[in-house]
């Protein structure tokens, strides 16, 4: 059987689609497994971010490759053709723009997670990284099209006034929290109290909103506008570690001299169990009134992070209290005298 020029091409075009998917698969196996066997033996997670990049492009461009050959194979006019390939090219180039897209964000998030202090990790810098990246690619795009830039920037330019009009909260949002950032006053991770009361550790800044994680497991969602504007106090500012005072009344009849000795032993043990050794600093008491029923005092202890200060306070009051009944050192009860007049 002899087949006609027209079929031969078809087969050969159907042929080269074939060989286009199955050179892709064998491809995406091997540069993906590679890429993740050397990531596996080595420590820079940079292999990690250009294997998780390169995830399914391989196929796809040995896929285009394969429609482009199939596409040469078929006698097609040279208006489609042309259409035909710019919609391949079009695709190539949106390709390479998420890859790259992928990969830069990527390497922004190690490198921020590695420099602290430098640069922040938060999801505002990766979805801008991201941003530029794909406004990158489509100018490429347009200018593949033969679709002038110019005029493009320009109809930006005016609509953008407009789109400012209308956005003024979100851009003002925006703003915000690069200054934020670059401020380096509020970072994720620190533990931060609003003067409307909102508390919580910092779990991420993106370009609309600030997230804070409440210690009861919730979630506050506070615009990053009004954070800037905001009175906040900053627990990790300028460190982590925070004096825990906690306030203890004992009997007017008590030796003050052994009181101050017990407590801070307490204190001192319980901060050694509790917290570890913190250097240069020893717990210590300072007496501060003479209250309706009691000596009132004060007792400073050190946590090494906000967090800590609930379980350093319930072990030292529940340590104290009992060495406090050992050695006979009454916590009075409030105590109140009342005189009754007779006529």
């Amino acid at each position: 059987m002899v087949l006609s020029p027209l079929t031969f091409k078809i087969i050969l075009a159907a042929g080269c689609l074939l060989a286009g998917l199955l050179v892709g698969i064998i491809l995406e196996k091997a540069v993906i497994g590679g890429v993740t066997r050397v990531a596996r033996r080595t420590k820079w997670q940079g292999d990690e971010i250009v294997s998780a990049s390169l995830r399914w492009m391989v196929l796809l461009w040995t896929v285009l490759v394969g429609f482009y050959a199939a596409l040469l194979s078929v006698p097609l006019s040279p208006g489609i053709r042309g259409a035909v390939t710019k919609v391949i090219l079009v695709v190539a180039i949106f390709s390479v723009t998420i890859v790259a897209m992928r990969m830069a964000s990527g390497f922004v998030r190690l490198y921020a997670e590695r420099a602290t202090g430098i640069l922040p990790t938060t999801s505002l810098f990766v979805n801008v990284t991201r941003l530029v990246v794909l406004i990158i690619g489509a100018l490429i795009i347009l200018e593949l099209l033969g679709i002038s830039i110019t005029p493009v920037l320009t109809a930006l330019g005016v609509g953008g006034l407009a789109v400012a009009l209308a956005l003024q909260d979100t851009l003002a949002n925006f703003f915000a929290g690069i200054h934020i950032i670059i401020s380096k006053q509020v970072r994720v991770g620190d533990y931060i109290r609003l003067d409307t009361g909102e508390e919580g550790y910092v779990t991420d800044l993106n370009w609309r909103y600030t997230v804070i994680k409440t210690l009861a497991n919730n979630v506050v969602i506070v615009p990053n506008g009004k954070l800037a504007s905001a009175i906040v106090t900053n627990y990790n500012l300028p460190e982590k570690e925070l004096s825990v005072l906690v306030d203890v009344g004992v009997s007017y009849a008590s030796d003050l001299e052994k009181v101050e000795r017990v407590t801070v032993e307490v204190a001192r043990e319980v901060m050694r169990e509790v917290v570890g050794e913190i250097p240069g600093f020893e717990p210590f008491v300072r007496y501060r009134a003479f209250g309706d029923s009691s000596i009132d005092f004060t007792v400073i202890l050190r946590a090494k992070e906000f967090g800590e200060q609930y379980l350093l306070k319930h072990a030292f009051i529940k340590r104290l209290h009992r060495r406090f009944a050992q050695e006979g050192i009454e916590i009075p009860f409030p105590i109140r005298t009342v005189y009754l007049r007779q006529e």
